[in-house]
């Protein structure tokens, strides 16, 4: 069958294909740790799941709105003036099942060939798929490790062009854990202004921070109008399976955004926004418990990564991420993930499977036991020193 050009410029997001391999070392017999998903392994909050299921019982099991019910955007409006301190309309609120389509949406909106896209690299694989797949020009800003994976803003100054149509910030970022400063947003904000460019700000794991604090960069003067917040469900209240995502966009962008969902997958099912509605609105205790769970994991992590020869890891300021460096080992790090799986039984992603920038790094999600962290740890320092 011919497929469409366009299919050959679609990636994939690489944790999937590493579960699946993981799944299938299983079946076999094989014990597996599994760093790899990124997905918290606590239970949604026992409020939230009841409000879904009330919702059921009452029969909210029809279409909704295409950009979401009232109630829940009204909701969100008021979270985001809240934690962003910004004046939001329910209008602007476009609510989709997970937050990837966020991106999705935005770049379909915003980008066509010949245009440009400033990206973080490493960074969530599906951006540069996305930006390769409408036929933009995937323009990469380096995280190193030497800024603790913090962009370079001057290098980023440096990237931008008369056809940069929309920059893309994450922070707390996957796959490092890196955030952005205050003073990195204001930057970004100035050189957004100077090229009118627009923002994409993935901030999924805003809640999910340890050092600092989480800032917005549509928080500062004149950005609110020109930055798409993207935000959501799944990391901070255990949510990944009910796919609930949002996207506050500038007024004059929401009406196509909307279109956008008509014409796709029409709507997000009531039920699960009636959930999304209790979870921001409910007791935050289980929210706050998990993040002070992925504290615990990510000092024991990193210690342990840290105490095995050939490894260096930066202590990550957010999400629930480490970035280990693992050019000590000697080997890259698609090899080196591929052996901690086949001979290790940790299922880990290398570096590149987040862009170029990543070589050298693997990525370890520490949303998982502590038990298991410790078990992980003891095999990958069998398989680095069988290696070294």
């Amino acid at each position: 069958m011919r497929l469409a050009q366009s299919m050959s410029r679609l990636g994939t997001e690489t944790a999937f294909e590493v579960l699946a391999r993981a799944r299938a070392l299983e079946a076999q017999g094989r014990d597996v740790v599994h760093l790899e998903i990124g997905e918290p392994d606590f239970d949604t909050p026992a409020n939230v799941v009841e409000a879904a299921v009330s919702a059921l019982r009452s029969g909210q099991t029809h279409y909704t709105q295409a950009p979401g019910i009232p109630e829940l955007r009204e909701v969100i409006a008021r979270e985001i003036a809240r934690t962003r301190g910004i004046s939001v309309s329910p209008d602007q609120v476009i609510v989709t099942p997970g937050a990837k389509p966020i991106m999705f949406f935005t770049i379909l909106a915003l980008c066509q060939p010949g245009d440009e896209v400033i990206y973080p690299n490493p960074g969530f694989p599906i951006y540069e798929s996305m930006i390769n797949f409408v036929g933009a020009r995937p323009v990469a800003a380096p995280l190193r490790e030497s800024r603790q994976f913090r962009l370079d803003v001057d290098e980023v100054a440096g990237l931008f062009s008369d056809r940069t149509r929309l920059v893309i910030v994450n922070s707390p970022h996957n796959p490092t854990g890196g955030v952005l400063e205050k003073s990195d947003l204001e930057r970004l904000a100035e050189l957004a202004v100077r090229h009118d460019s627009v923002i994409l700000s993935d901030e999924i794991y805003s809640r999910m921070i340890y050092e600092g604090e989480h800032h917005s960069i549509a928080s500062f003067p004149g950005l609110a109008e020109r930055t798409i917040v993207l935000d959501g469900f799944s990391k901070t209240y255990a949510m990944t399976g009910w796919r609930l995502g949002y996207g506050v966009f500038p007024a004059e962008l929401a009406p196509h955004i909307s279109r956008l969902v008509t014409n796709s997958v029409s709507c997000t099912p009531g039920f699960t926004q009636r959930a999304g509605i209790e979870a921001l609105t409910g007791p935050q205790d289980e929210p706050a418990r998990m993040v002070a769970e992925f504290r615990k994991r990510r000092d024991l992590l990193v210690a342990g990564l840290n105490r095995i020869p050939g490894l260096h890891c930066e202590m990550p300021a957010g999400a629930f991420y480490a970035f280990p460096n693992v050019q000590g080992v000697g080997l890259d790090c698609r090899e080196f993930a591929d052996r901690l799986l086949y001979d290790g039984g940790v299922a880990t992603l290398s570096g590149t499977s987040f862009g170029k920038h990543g070589e050298g790094f693997v990525r370890l999600s520490y949303a998982n036991s502590i038990p298991n962290l410790e078990k992980a740890l003891d095999r990958i320092e069998t398989v680095v020193r069988k290696q070294r």
